[in-house]
């Protein structure tokens, strides 16, 4: 008689199945579809930052790293911010290198959210915001950015403020709409927040791709946020290595302190290679203050050659992502339209629906831009079917 027996588990994300990242990303490799959906490059990188990752190897820079991240690494990062925002962060104590932006939002709601602690969530919002929260038994509070436009309703915002609100997530600009928060926005942002003791996290991994001659409004400009926030960045958005996993935290002192009390348990430290070669790539700066020049050609490319379907196109502000009404183009919701776009026009998209709770459907589907002409062309030229 078998004495094999496997123990039954009670899920932590009962609302977490296969996501339509994936589905989507299956499909068109399955059609040998264009693949719009996922959001990361399919061009390399500079071949100066590998000579960097690689030189930093032959080096012998490959033991554990210290568990904040490599010195080196944090004060071309604490000086990048300086730079561009003109606020003073210590690299000892308030710069920390992370296993992505991903890991870093986990890290965060981790340290600071305990259970019952209510945390507000700006819809549609990046896909690990709400499965973060409620992993640190914490209660997401979903409120709704202005349909159509996606620009945040602060009275709303406002009045999703209790006393058991403990942090708000901001993402900006925006991941899935490419809205960008204006400097009035963010001070309106502080005027809310300054009589209360809420946390700020401040999602801006797309922080060099902001379009049209606009600044990024970074948090770290405004002494009011900047005091409590947790400012959230990605090298692997920066500099199209999304596969390296980098990011990192810019937070006062004593959130730090705390931050890191997760971390060194979470993910420890992060390679040791590509810190430094990072760190020594990051010593020319034009890189990411081209970057906004570099995604701008990219999105007016696609965004002609789509003037030339029945999508309404959106405004993309920032970020490398294209949201378009399809009311006049088809029927069908948004998830059925982005499979049949895919299977029958060979191009995938991802439906905005999936960044809601409730499926939200608005009749827009995003497309990625951060792609070769020659993907772009090639999708465009499918298009023109519709």
């Amino acid at each position: 008689m078998s004495t094999e027996k496997t123990p039954t588990l009670q899920t932590r994300l009962p609302n977490v199945g296969t996501t339509i990242f994936t589905v989507m990303s299956t499909l068109a490799a399955e059609k040998n579809a264009v693949n719009l959906g996922q959001g990361f490059p399919d061009f390399n990188c500079d071949p100066r930052l590998i000579d960097a990752v690689t030189d930093a190897m032959k080096q012998g820079l490959n033991q554990y790293p210290p568990m904040a991240g490599v010195p080196v690494l944090r004060e071309a990062v604490a000086t990048k911010i300086k730079s561009l925002y003109g606020r003073d962060y210590s690299a000892a104590n308030e710069i920390t290198i992370t296993a992505g932006a991903t890991q870093a939002i986990i890290t965060i709601v981790l340290a600071v959210v305990h259970a019952g602690d209510e945390v507000i969530v700006l819809e549609p919002c990046y896909d690990s915001y709400v499965p973060n929260i409620e992993l640190a038994c914490g209660v997401p509070v979903r409120v709704p950015l202005t349909p159509g436009t996606f620009r945040p309703d602060f009275d709303k915002i406002a009045a999703a403020i209790t006393p058991k609100t403990r942090a708000i997530i901001i993402n900006s600009p925006h991941n899935p709409s490419g809205t960008v928060w204006t400097a009035a926005d963010m001070l309106r942002l502080q005027e809310i927040l300054a009589p209360t003791n809420v946390l700020l996290i401040s999602d801006e991994v797309y922080e060099h791709m902001v379009f049209d001659g606009h600044q990024h409004q970074s948090a770290a400009r405004f002494p009011g946020l900047a005091a409590r926030a947790f400012i959230v960045s990605s090298f692997g958005k920066t500099y199209h290595v999304t596969g390296w996993k980098v990011g990192y935290v810019a937070a006062p002192a004593a959130f730090t302190t705390e931050f890191r009390k997760v971390h060194q348990f979470n993910v420890f430290t992060v390679n040791t290679p590509v810190q430094y070669g990072l760190a020594s790539y990051m010593a020319d700066p034009k890189p990411y203050l081209e970057l906004p020049a570099f995604y701008q050609r990219k999105r007016d490319l696609f965004r002609e050659g789509l003037k030339r379907t029945k999508f309404k196109l959106l405004p993309s502000e920032g970020t490398y992502f294209q949201c378009v009404d399809i009311s006049a183009v088809s029927d069908l919701g948004e998830t059925e339209f982005c499979k049949w776009l895919t299977t029958e026009i060979g191009v995938a998209a991802i439906p905005l629906s999936a960044f809601y709770g409730n499926g939200f459907d608005q009749r827009v589907v995003r497309f990625c831009f951060a792609k070769k002409d020659e993907t772009l062309n090639a999708a465009l030229q499918r298009l023109q079917a519709l």
